[in-house]
């Protein structure tokens, strides 16, 4: 299969997924930095860990890292269904559903078999993408962070009026 429809997917997956399903794309951008951290200091003793149980001496550190990676992020999304309920939030959900998609091209990618990873990362897009690593990421957490600041709920002050609303 051509790479470049392969790394179209891994984008246009969560965008979609996240919008039709109406899923809080900033709780899962911040699920799937989670995951990275998961990645960066539980996957390889996880690996070893799975490995044991299986009797092989060590698990495909690759599977391993990609599930620590993924598995947040779909938890998450199956706990925030529906969870974005006006239109407006919904136009406004889709940078951040963007955003989950463009990180996680970059995370997932580097990931995959040797053999389709080095696929990807031969195209120019991939270097373009890399190129633009920096702007991704910081634009994508600037954007997750704006939508989660929008969600906040209006706070009640207990003045006079909340009081006479009560009684």
């Amino acid at each position: 299969m051509n790479p470049l429809i392969i790394a179209g997917a891994i984008v246009a997956l969560p965008v979609i997924v996240l919008t039709v399903l109406r899923i809080n794309a900033a709780m899962v951008f911040l699920s799937l930095c989670l995951g990275q951290v998961l990645v960066m200091f539980v996957s390889q003793d996880a690996a070893t860990t799975i490995g044991i149980i299986n009797s092989r001496g060590t698990a495909d550190i690759g599977y391993v890292s990609l599930g620590l990676l993924i598995v947040p992020a779909i938890l998450t999304g199956f706990c925030m269904i529906g969870t974005v309920r006006k239109h407006y939030k919904l136009v406004f959900n889709a940078l951040p559903a963007l955003a989950v998609g463009g990180v996680g091209l970059l995370l997932v990618v580097p990931l995959l078999s040797p053999g389709l990873a080095g696929a990807i990362q031969s195209t120019v897009i991939w270097e373009q993408v890399k190129g633009l690593q920096t702007l991704v990421v910081g634009g994508s957490a600037l954007v997750s962070l704006f939508f989660l600041w929008l969600q906040r709920p209006k706070s009640s002050h207990g003045g006079e009026e909340d009081k006479k609303k009560h009684k």
